[in-house]
């Protein structure tokens, strides 16, 4: 079909124009022109479809291509971003589980921190205690002897017992 189209249009012009000048005769070639023009756009068309379809047939399947592919790293990134939210709950899930086990850790050590406080205040005044307790009996030995020494140096006081520790009693007190 395209053979007898193309022949036609190679062939009709010059069977047209071959009859003569009749139509310049009256001035107007319009219809040449026109015959002229689509057997030029015909040739053109034979000529040009192809690549240009080619072309435009090519070019429409590297934007698809390009378009599916920018659907797949879509795909991905939303993939990711749900594994990224995922991964944020369970950080959220385990950070919760932390502070609530630091806080029981640290309610554990204030106890301990407690205990082993009292333990060591309550050491502290038993040596306090037995400190004193040392230091008195140390301060009522040189009492007495000190009150002895006086006593006997003096050597003619004659006391009886009883006196004496009166005396020992009153200056220890």
């Amino acid at each position: 079909m395209k053979k007898i189209i193309l022949f036609l249009m190679l062939v009709l012009p010059v069977v047209i124009f071959a009859s003569g000048e009749s139509g310049a005769e009256h001035g107007t070639d319009i219809i040449p022109r026109t015959i002229n023009f689509v057997i030029f756009a015909g040739i053109i068309y034979y000529l040009a479809a192809k690549p240009i379809k080619d072309f435009f047939v090519g070019r429409s399947s590297s934007i698809a291509d390009q378009l599916n592919s920018i659907q797949e790293k879509l795909k991905a990134s939303n993939k990711e971003k749900e594994d990224a939210k995922e991964l944020v709950a369970k950080a959220k899930v385990s950070a919760k589980s932390i502070i609530k086990t630091t806080q029981q850790e640290i309610e554990l050590q204030k106890a301990k921190i407690s205990e082993d406080l009292k333990v060591e205040l309550g050491n502290m005044d038993k040596s306090f205690d037995d400190h004193c307790e040392i230091e008195k009996r140390k301060m009522t030995r040189e009492v007495i002897t000190e009150i002895l020494d006086v006593v006997f140096e003096e050597g003619n006081l004659s006391l009886e017992k009883d006196e004496l520790l009166n005396i020992v009693m009153k200056k220890v007190a």
